[in-house]
């Protein structure tokens, strides 16, 4: 049977993506298996078992078994309105995070808490140029809208506004906003800061990073382990 591979940051560069042919009963560890074997960078062999497997834009969760015309993504770790509710999106235009702030406020809020998470001109040492930020972005999209209505309930914020840049960034250009408003300041700071790691996390998103002496796709963090290929998970 056939399926459709595709592939991110890091994994993109070593050309696996594209139409696959499987066995029947092909199980997500048993596409792994193959995927595994046909990698000749060992670096890239040993990050197999920290990704997240997706199929047809979902998470897939413990032993799963593929089906004619799947579309399975292997995702290395990673780089609303009025009233009470949400907004999130991805986008490649500069990001006005004083107008998301205003928006996002109302007569019953006590608080607003931001988030601006900006492009610096440094990592470890190394002069930073310039970012590109890529997505899966279909599935992005999805797990920030989820992520964001957790934060609603799991908080008892008013508004949560997420946005996230993709494309080239310079040094000062904000990469992701997070605005969340309530009624009390507490659960707004609560609610931000767990947003923004959640997202590190958990949501598709994968940063190369130019520097003035080479080019290095961050390295990103964890996948909760439920969702990794590794023993545990996916596998």
């Amino acid at each position: 049977m056939r399926i459709e591979l595709l592939t991110f940051g890091v994994l993109r560069e070593a050309g696996l993506a594209g139409p696959l042919e499987v066995g029947a009963g092909t199980t997500v560890a048993g596409l792994l298996a193959q995927v595994s074997a046909r990698l000749t960078d060992d670096r890239l062999r040993g990050l197999l078992p920290k990704c997240a497997v997706s199929v047809n834009e979902e998470y897939a969760r413990g032993p799963l078994e593929l089906r004619e015309g799947d579309m399975v993504g292997i995702l290395p770790p990673v780089s609303g309105g009025s009233g009470r509710g949400i907004e999130t999106y991805l986008t490649r235009e500069r990001i006005d995070v004083a107008a998301l702030a205003e928006a996002a406020k109302a007569g019953e809020d006590g608080a607003v808490v931001v988030f601006d998470g900006i492009v610096r001109n440094n990592t470890r040492g190394r002069a930073t140029l310039h970012l590109d930020y890529e997505a899966y972005e279909a599935m992005a999209e999805k797990q920030m809208a989820a992520l964001t209505a957790e934060a609603l309930e799991r908080f008892a914020v008013r508004q949560v506004t997420l946005v996230h840049r993709l494309g080239r960034l310079m040094v000062g250009e904000t990469s992701v906003a997070i605005v969340v408003a309530s009624a009390h300041r507490g659960a707004a700071f609560d609610a931000c800061r767990w947003v923004i790691d959640t997202l590190k996390r958990t949501v598709p998103v994968w940063k190369r990073e130019t520097f003035a002496d080479g080019v290095v796709w961050a390295d990103g963090e964890p996948f909760p382990e439920e969702l990794t290929a590794g023993e545990g998970g996916t596998a």
